[in-house]
């Protein structure tokens, strides 16, 4: 048996293709199926089963297109109330993948209906956990329902230890979350590997002899993730269609122009220090990389119009991690030089600084710093004074604003460039700190950690 890692960095996520030397079974494939081909033609297989741990609710899944094409079976659970046709596999059944033996286990807690998949083939063993057991802990529980939550939980502490009995203690452990993932809670250990004996000794979920006082930890811990997941499990259900990965055509300058000042979302894929120097007026800045597609699924209303501004390979790679969320043909206007893009269009910029480049005093005047980062994080340390709006939250919430000039900053910058972006495009007058927040106190910004003062001047 042989485990090939898809790896899909930019959602935290890994899918696997598990061959014999002749067949293949895949399990929980992205929507960008030719990944999973390649990795197929370069280990000279043939895909026969592509199975599915749950209905994702962080990406839209390409099991059902891949086995359409390959005219593979596609193993999702009986009780998933799917609308296309299907292997329908249960709790207990065992299915033959060329000399590899697959077996189902329920192990209900990501969602009602999750299942895990144990592959032998008579040496070795294999375990396909989906979103329950992690890397050093758990699927999360509440992206069901917040009514089902305290069951969900429940159900999942008892589901990974299930599973950890029926597994051999030497098993390799491929989970699909846990990897950077919003769908993963809890201390999860950010290992590349593990096995079923290494987390019996080192998960939470495995070694709490309390199940009340784990279920309370996990729930206490779970925090905000992407709107955007509320539309996955929807789209899963119903059977999504192929992922459209095509550049079109680009935009003229007068279409461009007209998009923007119609308050369409025109976002700028360069990097948010060149943005902040010169950029269209009304565009938005969500520069390209592994977190692309999460804030802007995210931030962005679900069902606007797109248009990409950027070279063409940024674009292109955008038009792939968006097709993972649902987010669908995007139009694009190749280039990166604002004034050749829209030659009679209004350009904008605002400054860019260093923590070393913001002003020691604030309180009382006409300046704020905006704290964009997630409750959690700003309540484990922040800059002195601040406001915190967190990045998702900006735009319903730009009355909670003070007045006047706007600081805004992040963990990395990142999160910032994207939010001095809405501000301006808003109306506001803003300055991007484009630093490490790590950084602060080294540069002399006053800290605050647990409500007691710390740093220097």
């Amino acid at each position: 048996m042989d485990v090939i890692v898809i790896e899909t960095t930019q959602l935290g996520d890994r899918s696997y293709l598990v061959h014999d030397g002749s067949v293949a079974l895949v399990i929980d494939p992205q929507r960008d199926t030719d990944r999973v081909e390649a990795a197929a033609r370069g280990a000279g297989v043939r895909i026969t089963h592509v199975a599915e741990t749950h209905i994702h609710n962080d990406y839209i899944t390409g099991g059902l297109e891949l086995a359409r094409a390959h005219g593979a079976s596609y193993l999702v659970n009986a009780a998933d109330p799917v609308t296309f046709e299907r292997q329908p596999i249960a709790d207990g059944q065992t299915v033959r993948v060329g000399a590899l033996s697959v077996k189902a286990v329920a192990t209900p807690g990501h969602t009602h209906t999750h299942l895990s998949f144990i592959v032998n083939d008579g040496e070795q063993q294999a375990v396909f956990s989906g979103g329950s057991l992690l890397y050093g802990s758990v699927g999360r529980t509440d992206l069901v329902g917040t009514e089902d939550t305290l069951g969900l939980t429940h159900d999942q502490y008892a589901s990974v230890r299930r599973l950890a009995g029926e597994a051999a203690p030497g098993a390799g452990l491929f989970p699909t979350h846990g990897f950077g993932s919003f769908c993963s809670s809890g201390p999860a250990s950010g290992a590349g590997s593990s096995t079923i004996g290494a987390q019996l000794t080192s998960n939470h979920a495995l070694t709490d002899p309390d199940e009340d006082h784990f279920v309370q930890e996990l729930i206490a811990n779970l925090t905000a993730y992407p709107s955007y997941y509320a539309h996955m499990g929807v789209a899963n259900t119903a059977g999504p269609g192929p992922a459209d990965l095509t550049v079109p055509e680009a935009l003229d300058a007068g279409e461009l122009m007209r998009r923007l000042e119609a308050g369409e979302w025109v976002v700028d894929l360069r990097r948010r220090v060149a943005f902040a120097s010169s950029h269209l007026k009304g565009s938005v800045s969500f520069g390209y990389g592994n977190s692309f597609s999460t804030y802007l699924g995210w931030v962005m209303p679900w069902g606007e119009q797109l248009t990409l501004v950027g070279s063409r390979a940024d674009v292109e790679n955008a038009i792939r991690d968006l097709a993972r969320i649902g987010v669908d043909s995007p139009d694009a206007a190749l280039g990166t030089d604002p004034h050749f893009l829209a030659p009679r269009a209004a350009v904008a910029s605002f400054p860019c600084v260093g923590w070393d480049g913001v002003p020691a005093t604030r309180s009382g005047g006409a300046d704020a710093v905006v704290d964009v980062r997630r409750t959690e994080e700003y309540a484990a340390s922040r800059v002195a004074g601040p406001v915190n709006v967190p990045l998702h939250e900006l735009l319903p919430r730009l009355a909670d604003l003070p007045v006047g000039r706007l600081w805004v900053h992040c963990t990395s910058g990142y999160r910032a460039g994207i939010a001095a972006s809405l501000l301006q495009r808003a109306g506001r007058d803003v300055v991007l700190i484009d630093a490490r927040f790590d950084d602060a106190e080294a540069a002399g910004i006053q800290l605050e950690k647990s409500g007691v003062a710390f740093g220097g001047g």
